[in-house]
This record gives C-alpha cells, sequence and structure tokens, in this order.
C-alpha cells in the first residue's frame, strides 16, 4: 500500500517537472493562466512555469507590452498609433529530398 503511494508521488512530481520544463511555451501560459482563474498567485505560477506573468486575454501582445514597459494587455508603445506593425509569423520549410 505505502509503495503505491509513494510511486503515486514520484510519478506526479516527476509529471510536474517535465511540464514546467518541456511543455511549449504556449501551453505553459495555458495552464498559469487557468490556475490564476482557479486563484493561485499569477507571480508565483509564471516563475514556477518560466514564463511572464501577463493578462491571459489572448491578445497576443502581452509578451510585447510588458517588455516595453506597458501596464495593460493590448497597448502599444510606440509613439505612432498609426505605425504598421508586423502580425506576419515566420515560416519555415522544411525541404524533402525524394528520391526515386
Amino acid at each position: 500500500m505505502w509503495q503505491q503511494i509513494v510511486v503515486g508521488v514520484i510519478v506526479a512530481a516527476s509529471a510536474f517537472h517535465a511540464g514546467t520544463r518541456y511543455l511549449p511555451l504556449a501551453w505553459r501560459q495555458q495552464v498559469v493562466y487557468a490556475l490564476t482563474r482557479r486563484g493561485f498567485n499569477q507571480a508565483r505560477l509564471a516563475k514556477l512555469f518560466k514564463t511572464e506573468p501577463s493578462c491571459g486575454s489572448g491578445c497576443g501582445s502581452c509578451g510585447a507590452a510588458s517588455s516595453a514597459k506597458a501596464s495593460v494587455c493590448g497597448t502599444s508603445s510606440s509613439a505612432d498609433p498609426s505605425a504598421p506593425t508586423d502580425t506576419s509569423t515566420t515560416r519555415r520549410v522544411i525541404r524533402l529530398h525524394v528520391q526515386r
């Protein structure tokens, strides 16, 4: 009985460690946001999951806004609001060499 409990605790701890370390950044941010909505401290969770505390609304500009020291999610730090922003993503192409 005790062996099963100890093994369960070890497996849970290793799964938690793997989740905080090897999950993609977007997934870790979603986990932090979901746990924050449940009442946990966002700053501690962000530090634990190695992400930045953000608003979590999904606007996509929280990381850029926090690095520019903007206090509200979605605000732009540029002086000219009519300036175009780069919203395109970089595409990576994997070239396949087919041998026939």
